[in-house]
């Protein structure tokens, strides 16, 4: 998070028409990190860190209204501030796994975004990458709510910036965190359909059902970031045709995704 930071101030130094912008979002970035870093010292009920991801995502949806005046692009991105928050936080639980998708999303968006603005997307890789060895293969540091929460608003921030400075279709965005969207989102589905305290902790997810299986940390998080590559890389090569078969390929690629996450948790459930 530090380093996301040092951008923020690089960046207004070197584009001072930018100052409000960085700096608004600094706050926010600062605002999800703080309640982190309270709940990680001494855990709090769910009502409160709510309030302040709902504050800093919809500081993040006021940035886009201001620089889009788009009114639905400001809300879409405020949904994602405050989905892709809890997102990371929640899939953050094995060595490597939040790290190596966010680095994935840094990479896929600087090759969807023109410069200068793809700076941000390579400083996002490159400040993960740079905690990555700590904390993959062999987790020597922890993210904790600090910085899992953190990643997901930055995600969030860069994923809001491609959609207000582009007009790549808005599903090759979000076949960048596709992955943690499809497990987060189906894992969250599932136990509110079977009536289960969904707002509790839990280790139902399809990455923990993996690893319950014996599978190793490593093994997991470079199946994730596999198909995670592959949906870059796809996302990439659609933002050159015309927007519908960015459309078409998103959706496409969101069906399979959902589809292998059918497949492969119903593998993790068998007995032996």
């Amino acid at each position: 998070m530090v380093s996301q930071l040092l951008a923020c101030v690089l960046g207004m130094i070197w584009l001072p028409q930018a100052a409000v912008t960085l700096s608004v979002f600094a706050l926010g970035l600062l605002l999800v990190a703080g309640i982190g870093w309270w709940d990680d010292h001494k855990p709090l009920p769910a009502v409160p860190r709510l309030f302040i991801h709902l504050l800093a995502a919809l500081l993040l949806g006021w940035l886009v209204w201001q620089g889009t005046g788009s009114s639905w692009k400001a809300l879409l991105c405020a949904l994602l501030g405050v989905s892709l928050i809890n997102i990371w936080n929640f899939m953050d639980g094995i060595n490597g796994l939040a790290s190596t998708q966010a680095i994935i999303v840094g990479v896929g968006a600087g090759l969807l975004m023109p410069p200068p603005y793809a700076l941000a997307a390579w400083a996002l890789a490159a400040g993960c990458a740079g905690f990555l060895p700590f904390n993959f293969p062999r987790a020597r540091i922890f993210m904790g709510d600090v910085g899992s929460g953190a990643l997901g608003y930055l995600v969030a921030g860069l994923l809001a910036l491609g959609i207000s400075v582009t007009d790549v279709a808005l599903p090759l965005w979000l076949m960048l965190p596709a992955a943690f969207f499809i497990d987060a989102g189906l894992t969250l589905l599932g136990r509110v359909a079977r009536g289960e305290a969904w707002m509790q902790a839990h280790t139902q997810h399809l990455y923990q059902l993996w690893v319950k299986n014996e599978r190793s940390h490593a093994f997991v998080t470079s199946l994730y970031a596999l198909f995670s590559i592959v949906g870059a890389i796809l996302a990439s090569l659609f933002s050159g045709l015309p927007p519908e078969w960015g459309w078409a390929g998103g959706v496409t690629w969101v069906a399979v995704g959902t589809a292998a996450w059918f497949l492969l948790r119903a593998r993790a459930n068998q007995p032996g």
